[in-house]
């Protein structure tokens, strides 16, 4: 009986104090009960489920970025949240137009078709297309040595992959993609009549990828088409036999721009409503394949942070803003309108959160702020690693997200929801980031992990 006894005491006593670095059981407690509920009562993946498939791709300006609008308006309607809102923006509206053309013409293995994609944002060719020889480079700074004698009135083919002995991917991305955003206006300098880019993507397949390109105001414009990366591959060795010439089309153009909207829903804080936990993703993809990963993915866990938070019976302190951002791809005007908001409003925003980096397994979260107190601020959050780790998550200074980036000036706190990124680059950007290519699971166990974090935000804050 005795014996009984001490169990008792031992086991009422574990209620209150885990072993865990003394944090209080409750926590622990509390987060398996999300996760619990993530992966039963979950509703990002269904979420998903109709906003690829029924609404599909969704360039900002497009009549399916407002269909976005409204469905997930109306979801987070049905959660019974506090208030539900919809925040005005003006975004560009860019239209891709007909199929773009690029074509090996002439070489030794004849007339080659190429896989294509005109770059986000790109100028069309003449009607007639362009045909020209071509001059292949691995950087920006290659296109300056060549000069204007060696660049004019020529495609300039920049061929500088993704780096694969990068662990990280988004270093990889980041090492390459100067050459899609800022090819174009550089190769104009020297009288460069297109641009070809290779796809930025870590692997050897036939799929194009899109992506923005950026022109400087100063310089002509050019057309910019990105190729697959076996296209570029083949493009490179026919180049090596001697001179090669492609023919391009493009067919784009600027539309007028349109009135849309940041998608808002909120659980108004208990204790201290004044002060915001903002979660979010972008609404808008790219106008290729459904924008699954890219950011159908992070919307849709964000949301079911909400959803979550109110089936796991919290209370929260502080309010839980959930933001689905319009317009990162081409403009970070929702961004930006959220940006002037936080500048403007008597709230104190002390956390935002951005699932943007797709929706595969959670590895963890990367943090930024220009808070003086941000070193402090993240020592005392790897406390909680104890709660964490289990699920195998970390907490670690890193980068955030662009959707929320324009807080950054306001000492917010930012943090990026970092899963595994090995595939992500397969997908990004191309008509293969698609429904089926999201595991459920590793969605849901996504909204688990931000919610997970949001919990401990709210009842600790930022110390």
């Amino acid at each position: 009986m005795k014996k009984l006894y001490w169990l008792f005491v031992l086991s009422f006593s574990s209620l209150f104090v885990s072993a865990q670095g003394g944090m209080p059981n409750e926590d622990a407690w509390m987060i398996r009960k999300i996760y619990d509920k993530s992966l039963t009562e979950g509703q990002c993946y269904p979420w998903l489920h109709f906003l690829t498939k029924k609404i599909g791709n969704r360039i900002s300006g497009s009549p399916q970025s407002f269909a976005a609008v409204e469905f997930t308006r109306q979801m987070l309607d049905t959660l019974g949240l506090d208030s539900v809102w919809l925040m005005p923006c003006v975004v560009p509206h860019w239209s891709r137009g007909n199929k773009s053309i690029a074509k090996i013409v002439g070489s030794k293995i004849g007339d080659v078709d190429m896989k294509c994609l005109a770059l986000g944002g790109s100028v069309a060719t003449p009607a007639e297309g362009i045909l020209a020889n071509v001059v292949e480079v691995k950087s920006l700074e290659e296109v300056e040595k060549l000069g204007k004698a060696n660049v004019e009135g020529k495609i300039v083919f920049f061929n500088r992959p993704m780096d694969n002995t990068q662990l990280n991917t988004f270093s990889a991305y980041g090492g390459a993609v100067d050459q899609r955003g800022s090819g174009a206006s550089v190769a104009a300098k020297y009288g460069a009549v297109a641009v070809l880019v290779r796809s930025m993507t870590t692997r050897l397949d036939d799929v194009p990828h899109s992506g923005g390109v950026n022109y400087q105001e100063d310089v002509p414009k050019i057309a910019a088409i990105a190729i697959s990366a076996n296209d570029a591959e083949k493009l490179s060795d026919l180049l090596k036999t001697g001179k090669t010439n492609v023919f391009v089309k493009a067919d784009c153009k600027w539309l007028k721009e349109k009135n849309s909207y940041n998608v808002i829903g909120e659980i108004k804080g208990s204790e201290y409503p004044n002060e915001v936990i903002v979660v979010g993703g972008h609404l808008d993809s790219w106008d290729v394949g459904e924008g699954a990963h890219d950011d159908g993915a992070g919307c849709m866990q964000s949301m079911d942070v909400l959803n979550i938070i109110k089936k796991a019976g919290i209370k929260p302190k502080r309010t839980i803003r959930c933001v689905l951002f319009m317009n990162e791809e081409n403009g970070l005007r929702g961004g930006k309108a959220y940006g002037e908001y936080v500048k403007n409003s008597k709230e104190k925003h002390i956390v935002a959160i951005e699932s943007d980096a797709g929706g595969f397994t959670p590895r963890g979260f990367e943090c930024e702020s220009i808070n003086e107190n941000f070193n402090t601020y993240l020592k005392n959050m790897q406390e909680w690693l104890p709660l964490l780790e289990p699920y195998g998550l970390s907490i670690k200074r890193g980068g955030s997200g662009a959707d929320i980036s324009p807080m950054r000036p306001h000492k917010v706190f930012l943090i990026g929801l970092r899963p595994d990124s090995q595939r992500y680059f397969d997908l990004h950007h191309t008509e293969i980031d698609t429904f089926e290519m999201v595991n459920k699971r590793e969605l849901e166990l996504g909204t688990a992990s931000m919610t997970s974090l949001i919990y401990l935000l709210d009842k600790y804050g930022l110390k």
